[in-house]
């Protein structure tokens, strides 16, 4: 059964309503994964298989659309070809680079991901789908191209910190040291600012509503878990650089 699209609306600003409730829960408790992670969220999983199973729901959802709509707009499976590079590289790279042996992920925070990616993914994939009419010239327009310059800049930043911080551990080793370099020397979270860049620009390339949620969602997880990164570097090396801020450089 076809949603109608002021029904459709509708319940992406009610998602967009939680995403803002999200935000200011996370203000106030850490996710508990990775540093912040806790035994009091009840069982746990293997790290890695933890961000395979997360990720997954988005690329296997928005190949599917890219299937569906690659016959008969071009435009389209562009706009879908992008969120899969994205997902490509959580899916079955990232997971397999990182150095966390032994460390485990509680599983409710495993299926809250697979919640918000099924549902962000499922918003975005019917929109295109069902309601999307973009005319052939549309990447010509400069809102296209300052989003698309803005989607790879972010994504650049985003893998090229994700790779520093990986090989800040040698092999078989767990702990955490002070990232430094390029980005690391002005914010604690280079690879958290270059995904909102990421998703920034891929909401201007594509124009609609669900991109735009999906942004809001990316915020408010991304903000809060940067500022708690941030402290937690600060708490935990005495010489912690003092002028670096948690995402944003100078302000934030």
């Amino acid at each position: 059964m076809n949603i109608s699209f002021s029904a459709y609306q509708f319940l992406i600003w009610i998602w967009m309503g939680l995403a803002l409730a999200v935000f200011f829960l996370l203000l106030r408790i850490n996710a508990p994964y990775g540093r912040h992670s806790s035994a009091k969220w009840g069982p746990t999983i293997d790290n890695h298989l933890a961000w395979l199973l997360m990720e997954l729901p988005a690329l296997v959802v928005m190949c599917f659309c890219f299937i569906r709509v690659i016959g008969y707009s071009t435009v389209i499976a562009v706009l879908t070809g992008l969120y899969c590079l994205h997902y490509i590289n959580r899916t079955v790279i990232f997971p397999f680079r990182i150095r966390t042996r032994g460390k485990r992920m509680p599983v409710v925070i495993m299926g809250s991901a697979v919640f918000f990616n099924l549902v962000n993914t499922f918003f975005l994939g019917y929109y295109f789908i069902h309601f999307a009419a973009y005319p052939d010239n549309y990447f010509q327009r400069p809102a296209s191209i300052a989003g698309g310059i803005l989607f790879f800049t972010g994504l650049c930043i985003n893998w090229w910190a994700d790779n520093r911080l990986i090989h800040l551990r040698m092999p078989g080793e767990t702990g955490y040291k002070i990232p430094t370099s390029g980005l690391f020397n002005f914010i604690s979270c280079p690879n958290m600012m270059g995904e909102l860049l990421e998703w920034t620009g891929y909401a201007i390339v594509c124009w609609n509503l669900p991109a735009l949620a999906f942004l809001v969602w990316t915020a408010a997880n991304l903000l809060p878990r940067a500022l708690a990164h941030h402290r937690w570097y600060q708490k935990e090396f005495r010489d912690y650089p003092s002028g670096r801020k948690a995402i944003i450089p100078y302000l934030l």
